[in-house]
């Protein structure tokens, strides 16, 4: 079983900046892919970003330019770097783990931008 934990959510005001960490219980040095999702209230659950384990990206349209997926594999660790906050960005967000066989999810962190 691996476990995720999310780090590094919190109260911003618009215009800010804020980095969450996901580190995982196991080696991410041979994932498929890590990935962040976040879940506004009401709403479902949408992929923000991605990384594989070629250290390729991809963002979603409401995040590109402002959001940084990164990868430090001998931490066990993915961040996202926020940048220049909306209140649109206010939700969970939630780290994924896709290990081929099986795949796992954080708990998730409270990100809320402030108008």
């Amino acid at each position: 079983q691996v476990r995720l934990v999310e780090s590094g959510g919190g109260l911003v005001q618009a215009g800010g900046s804020l980095r969450l960490s996901c580190t995982s219980s196991a080696s991410i040095f041979n994932v498929n892919a890590m990935d962040w999702y976040r879940q506004a209230s009401g709403k479902q659950r949408e992929l923000v970003a991605v990384i594989d384990r070629d250290d390729n990206t991809n963002y979603a349209d409401s995040v590109k330019g402002r959001f940084t997926i990164s990868r430090d594999n001998a931490k066990r660790t993915v961040y996202l770097q926020m940048n220049s906050l909306k209140p649109e960005d206010t939700a969970v967000y939630y780290c994924h783990a896709d290990y081929g066989a099986m795949d796992y999810w954080g708990k998730g962190t409270l990100v809320t931008v402030s108008s």
